[in-house]
């Protein structure tokens, strides 16, 4: 029986106190093929009491207690993995090949790095006759986002249970059913009763209630920095921990001594993946002044290498993105775009040519964009790239940084030497040289606008602990 119009809360599957319902849209269609309850402050007091009262004896458990509920939820998470995908699949259109292997496997492997880290993690360390100890901070609103659903609900829930924490998620209401899945991986895997909890809705009526509830000790917030603000100022009556992963706006330095033809290729492609939906991706592509059209000429030829179309077929490589609100927002940036003067090198405004329904955007590609257009400071959340011309290194630099934003950065260089000297100058609080694998042990977060606490393995641990000092403990 679907779980759709449910909630999980107390161990349990449950209707909302008020009834109330949410079509689901396929972004490929533009109809709904499914619906579900949408909450009120009614159900976030049950899920949070069920949390509360939970949390005494779940956060005394022993770490090898947690270590085991753990692997038997990564058990249960591979069991239901094709389940996992296809809903991925439906609600934010992606490929089922990309569902497959990033968006269902990012939360595999996140929960398989967070069960390595608790392995090797130190919850108490004595300084002389002071006992310091990492307690688990208490009840936690964990808030995730439609665009990597799987990857923002396993990097919170997995780090906050592997400390014995209690928890009330609330995942995207645009994308929900791969969180309703997992919900049901969590009560298969035998998670105790009130341990986790889920509750579907808006930010308004759900979201925002779970931050500033007097009993949620801690908020964890992936979104867009708008939401982000109103969660920090929501949370703050309250004095509780906010961590916020938020938007980006990533610039990629194709330093002059780059594999031009590799670099520029690979940047299009990072920048499009995920349909250009990723916070992280580098979307402002910065190259040497003299060697502009050489990368344009590159990035037209790998952007129309990405076939657009059906998320349900093996080849598609570009589905749509994820909403009509999304895709509005695209086209009015791609105007904006082209009405500032920025060259259109390839895409552009509407769907492609063999599509005449769904939320599909053209992959598109913008030169010679200058610092300070409009696709150059904005966020625009799509397949579109813009590239920048610079004069030398501290040109580069100083236009990366040239931002509200500083989640990443991404360096190209056939000379390690020059790529860690140029990424030692961004403000970002993730570098990558030369598109290596996706690191899920490394520090995931931002400086600036772009949000405050690390995620992933050990640092996403940390952050769900409070530190106490026992002094006079003894020798």
């Amino acid at each position: 029986m679907s779980n759709h119009l449910n909630f999980f809360i107390d161990g349990k599957w449950v209707a909302p106190v008020v009834p109330a319902t949410l079509d689901v849209i396929d972004p490929s269609t533009e109809e709904a093929y499914t619906k579900i309850s949408v909450g009120s402050k009614a159900d976030v007091d049950k899920a949070v009491a069920a949390a509360k009262a939970a949390f005494p004896s779940f956060s005394q458990t022993s770490k090898a207690e947690r270590l085991k509920l753990l692997k038997r939820i990564l058990e249960v998470y591979n069991e239901r993995y094709e389940d996992i995908a296809q809903a991925v699949s439906h609600e934010m259109g992606a490929p089922i090949t990309w569902a497959r292997e990033a968006q269902a496997w990012a939360g595999r492997a996140h929960m398989e790095s967070t069960i390595k880290a608790l392995e090797d993690y130190e919850f108490s360390e004595k300084r002389g006759g002071t006992m310091v100890v990492k307690e688990p901070i208490g009840v936690c609103a964990l808030i995730t986002p439609w665009n990597w659903p799987l990857n923002q609900i396993v990097c919170k829930v997995a780090p906050a249970i592997a400390v014995g924490c209690t928890i009330v998620l609330k995942p995207s209401e645009i994308a929900p059913i791969s969180g309703i899945v997992f919900s049901e991986v969590m009560e298969a895997a035998g998670v105790p009763k009130g341990v986790y909890n889920m509750v579907n809705g808006n930010g308004p009526d759900v979201g925002q209630i779970m931050a500033g509830h007097p009993d949620v000790d801690m908020v964890s917030f992936t979104g867009s920095t708008r939401a982000g603000i109103i969660v920090a100022k929501t949370a703050a009556e309250t004095v509780k921990r906010v961590a916020q992963e938020l938007g980006g706006k990533s610039a990629n330095i194709v330093l002059p001594d780059a594999d031009f033809e590799t670099a520029v290729r690979k940047g299009v492609e990072g920048c499009f993946g995920n349909s250009g939906q990723s916070c992280d991706a580098p979307t402002r592509m910065l190259v040497p002044a003299a060697r502009h059209d050489e990368a344009l000429a590159i990035a037209k030829k790998a952007a129309e290498a990405h076939n657009v179309g059906d998320p349900r077929s093996e080849d598609t490589k570009l589905g749509p993105v994820v909403s009509n609100v999304q895709y509005d927002k695209i086209q009015r940036l791609i105007e904006a775009g082209i009405k500032e003067g920025a060259t259109l090198v390839t895409g552009g405004p509407g769907r492609p040519e063999h599509l005449n329904r769904g939320y599909y955007v053209r992959p598109t590609v913008f030169g010679h964009v200058t610092p300070g257009m409009t696709i150059e400071k904005e966020e625009i959340f799509g397949p579109v790239l813009s590239v920048i011309s610079y004069n030398d290194d501290d040109d580069a630099v100083k236009i990366a940084n040239d931002t509200v934003y500083g989640l990443a950065a991404y360096v190209q260089s056939q000379d390690i030497a020059h790529a860690r000297k140029v990424a030692g100058q961004l403000r970002a609080g993730q570098v990558s040289i030369n598109y290596p694998e996706w690191d899920t042990f490394a520090p995931f977060g931002g400086y600036k606008q772009s949000g405050n606490g690390r995620e992933y393995a050990d640092w996403a641990i940390h952050d769900f602990l409070e530190v106490k000092g026992i002094i006079g403990y003894g020798a």
